[in-house]
């Protein structure tokens, strides 16, 4: 059962997460998936967010701010690439009962939430 709700804090991303957080607290596999999914929402949203400060700053530079503005956004798409790959590495954890950090992301993730791997 635990495995199960662990896939479904990915699957269902913040609502599944929260759906973790506030039914299942004590249950340690579960949250601790659950804290990482949200971890992988936060940095998703913060790439984006990001890159809509950086493109706007960029833009006021007359004739090639919006070409670097646009260009950035090719960074925005890889590391979407990236938490997709990661995405999918936490759910295979979560299926085989691992408390493992995902790579790349995961240690960033751990250092947000304060979690012990």
């Amino acid at each position: 059962m635990s495995k199960y709700l662990a896939l479904l804090a990915y699957l269902l991303s913040a609502l599944g997460a929260a759906f973790v957080l506030l039914v299942r607290r004590n249950d340690r596999l579960a949250v601790y998936h659950a804290k990482q999914s949200l971890g992988l929402l936060i940095v998703a949203v913060g790439v984006l967010l990001g890159w809509i400060v950086v493109g706007w700053a960029l833009s006021w530079i007359p004739y090639i701010g919006f070409i670097f503005a646009m260009a950035l956004f090719a960074l925005v798409i890889a590391a979407y690439i990236v938490l997709i790959v990661c995405w999918f590495m936490g759910m295979h954890y979560a299926l085989d009962e691992k408390m493992q950090p995902v790579p790349l992301v995961g240690e960033l993730i751990l250092k947000i939430f304060q979690m012990k791997g």
